[in-house]
């Protein structure tokens, strides 16, 4: 039993050395590197956020000035694209 324990403890302390030298806990180690991790990340989340909603906007504008022929929402259609197209003016 106590030999057991004896490999079990050394295998959780090599897991744990493993854990300590990943390449994650090296970066974040310090506060100004975690920091700076961090903003980046966020500006790059909210770059991709804001191209990813212009690029699904433009297709569903697009696709809405497509469909002017069917009576209802072709007319709505038509509203939605003045809209988009005098805001950008």
């Amino acid at each position: 039993m106590t030999q057991d324990l004896g490999t079990e403890i050394r295998a959780l302390r090599k897991e744990v050395e493993k854990l300590n030298n990943h390449r994650f806990f090296r970066i974040h180690d310090k506060f100004w590197t975690m920091l700076w991790h961090s903003l980046a990340r966020g500006l790059m989340m909210g770059l991709g956020t804001v191209i990813g909603a212009t690029l699904l906007l433009s297709v569903l504008v697009w696709t809405l000035a497509q469909i002017e022929f069917i009576p209802i929402i072709g007319e709505w259609a038509r509203e939605i694209a003045d809209i988009v197209t005098n805001v950008s003016e």
